[in-house]
């Protein structure tokens, strides 16, 4: 209960919830975690232009920024993965130099602070940004530099996680690039792209090498395949976070009394509270899911799972962390405490140091909450949201 977390609070009318606390609610003052987005699906668009002239690329369908933000917008909402996908290859293209790079890293954090995330872990491949030369250190240099810039002007921690593609055959190299630079920025490892015919388990050497050096894993999993493509994340591969994971949901059953049983797996990830990295907006556009309102996202956090949400690609997906958390409110009927809680869930899912975590949670969002809580309070009370007790 709220009462017990805040000593001396006492309610004197309903808080709102749903559309009444969207109406209500400056969601740039929440104190926010985005612990799943990619580096190179949230380039500003002028940025974009800016960087084609640079490095000579000419492929881009626009060099109006508003022009260019609508055809990334349109390119990616076509109900599939790999139609989603194509727009990555314009940002790539652009993100081929040390000062690209520094520049998109600072600007990612810039707009984090922006939306009022307080930590975030941004995940990218080096691999694709060799193009003018560059070696996975000097991509890494760069990337690193930028964030690190961004978290001194602007307060915003953050960690980087290094991707391995499902396609390809290097992803015990990228394991061991991201080992390497544990100690400079880099906190975890993942493996990204389409699923369907590439099943995490072809990539065991990789994983094998990030649980011998005692470093953090997650993958996209149950995005664009079903349960088998969880389970081989979490039994061959040994993640410790998921990203996405929707089609969890058909390893549950609905029961009549409108209750969920869950399979052995889905019981095995809420038993030990593996994370499950979820993406609202992205999940739409990339067809797994078919409308907002039929995610599975409520039915695994009512159930009980570890979930927080993410932006995935804001540029992709025309979205920030403020506009997802809206979003779940608008369409679930979540309340500020459901959203305090997702908040927390992400702080403890982060890859952060313990104590970092703890700091986090302690020091910068359940004060901040306590804040708007206290504030809600005082405008139930006055009648805002109808009629006090």
């Amino acid at each position: 209960m709220i009462e017990q977390r805040y000593p001396g609070y006492r309610p004197q009318a309903a808080l709102p919830a749903g559309p009444e606390l969207v109406a209500a609610l400056d969601f740039r003052r929440l104190p926010k975690v985005l612990l799943h987005e990619h580096l190179d699906g949230g380039v500003r668009p002028q940025t974009v232009i800016d960087l084609s002239k640079e490095v000579g690329y000419q492929g881009l369908p626009t060099e109006d920024a508003g022009e260019l933000a609508q055809w990334f917008h349109r390119g990616a909402q076509r109900g599939n993965l790999v139609e989603y996908l194509e727009g990555f290859a314009h940002t790539i293209a652009v993100m081929q130099t040390k000062e690209g790079l520094e520049r998109v890293a600072y600007e990612y954090i810039e707009d984090m602070a922006r939306d009022g995330v307080i930590h975030t872990e941004v995940r990218f491949a080096p691999v694709f940004h060799h193009e003018k030369g560059l070696s996975d250190d000097e991509v890494l240099e760069s990337v690193t530099q930028g964030l690190e810039r961004g978290r001194r002007e602007y307060g915003v921690t953050w960690g980087l996680i290094i991707c391995a593609m499902r396609d390809r055959t290097d992803s015990l190299e990228a394991a061991e690039l991201a080992i390497r630079w544990r100690e400079k920025g880099v906190v975890g490892f993942d493996l990204a792209g389409g699923e369907y015919g590439h099943p995490p388990k072809r990539h065991l050497e990789a994983f094998q090498a990030i649980h011998r050096a005692n470093f953090r894993l997650t993958i996209h999993a149950g995005e664009a395949f079903g349960p088998e493509s969880i389970w081989q994340a979490l039994q061959y591969c040994g993640t410790h976070r998921l990203g996405h994971a929707t089609r969890l949901l058909e390893d549950m059953s609905l029961q009549e009394d409108g209750s969920w049983k869950l399979g052995k797996l889905a019981q095995y990830i809420i038993d030990r509270r593996i994370p499950l990295e979820m993406c609202l907006s992205s999940n739409l556009h990339t067809g797994a899911c078919s409308s907002i309102e039929g995610h599975p996202f409520p039915i695994f956090y009512q159930a009980g799972f570890r979930v927080c949400l993410n932006t995935d690609d804001r540029l992709m997906s025309d979205t920030e962390l403020s506009k997802e958390l809206a979003i779940a409110i608008e369409t679930f009927g979540l309340s500020l405490m459901d959203l305090e809680k997702l908040t927390v869930n992400a702080v403890k899912s982060s890859f952060a140091p313990y104590a970092e975590r703890v700091s986090l949670i302690h020091n910068r969002v359940l004060p901040a909450y306590a804040v708007l809580f206290a504030e809600l309070n005082l405008r139930a009370f006055s009648g805002e949201f109808g009629d006090a007790s």
